[in-house]
């Protein structure tokens, strides 16, 4: 679930680390599945430990420790994956440890309950490899109307699904493409071929909305309750979603349609037919 607003407030909570050093790292055995870290544990700790943590930044859905080496601890939290400087909401699921010195906190813990999170150590060269421009996407936060009509505007795809394309813009996950599609005022299963220049620039502004005032709000914790900030504690913007969730409830904008639900590329898609005309 972790999108582009959760992993920005995941990045802002551990920025404490910065100026730490690693002491040692820890790979925690667990029962459940293991998640995919590399490069090996010995070669990991061998280019991390003692290093001292000098920024932390983001790259689409990814939190990034850049160390004095000029290598960088890439998280990638997917579905269910936390950034931690306080305690985890159980220690059956840790996957990760960072023990630091010269820091506010003893451990920044890598905690995943479904395994399917990344952990890799990677170097400059690595980073423009795989996270790159051609791997990815502008920003979703700085991207502007030109760049995304470039990238979509030929396409045939619904722009629900368009805008979850990482390549093409990274960061947008399938419940910020609901919000800022309602806001912006698109049916979601309108091609992007299809779509006006003036639709582009209103989609560019309100992507931009929603996903500030996402991250204001420290993110959406939903009904599962998986998702936290990086002191445990649950986001508040699930209390501020228009459309997403929210099925048969009344639209927020025209207060006479409802909320419907489709699943587009097998996820759920919310939207007010009456505010957003596909035609």
């Amino acid at each position: 679930m972790p999108e582009l607003p959760e992993v920005e407030t995941m990045r802002r909570g551990v920025l404490p680390v910065v100026g730490s050093t690693i002491r040692e790292v820890e790979f925690v055995r667990s029962r459940f599945k293991k998640i995919l870290v590399t490069p090996r544990a010995d070669t990991f700790r061998r280019r991390a430990v003692h290093q001292e943590i000098v920024d932390i930044g983001r790259i689409g859905k990814r939190v990034l420790l850049h160390l004095a080496n000029e290598y960088a601890v890439v998280i990638e939290p997917r579905m269910t994956g936390l950034v931690l400087l306080a305690e985890p909401p159980d220690e059956e699921h840790l996957r990760v440890g960072f023990h630091l010195d010269d820091a506010p906190v003893e451990t920044l813990w890598f905690w995943d309950r479904r395994g399917l999170g990344t952990v890799r150590l990677m170097s400059p060269k690595e980073r423009a490899e795989k996270l790159g421009p051609e791997k990815l996407g502008p920003d979703a936060l700085v991207v502007t109307a030109d760049q995304m009509k470039l990238r979509l505007g030929k396409s045939r795809r619904a722009i629900k699904v368009a805008l979850l394309d990482q390549k093409a813009i990274a960061g947008v996950g399938n419940l910020y493409a609901s919000e800022l599609l309602h806001m912006a005022k698109v049916h979601p299963a309108k091609r992007c071929d299809q779509i006006t220049k003036k639709q582009w620039s209103d989609i560019q502004e309100c992507m931009a909305a929603v996903l500030n005032e996402a991250i204001k709000y420290e993110g959406s914790t939903l009904s599962d309750g998986t998702y936290r900030n990086a002191l445990n504690v649950e986001g508040g913007y699930q209390n501020c979603h228009r459309v997403y969730g929210r099925k048969d409830e009344r639209c927020p904008r025209c207060k006479t349609s409802v909320v419907q639900r489709i699943v587009q590329a097998q996820r759920s898609t919310f939207f007010c037919a009456k505010c957003q005309k596909k035609r």
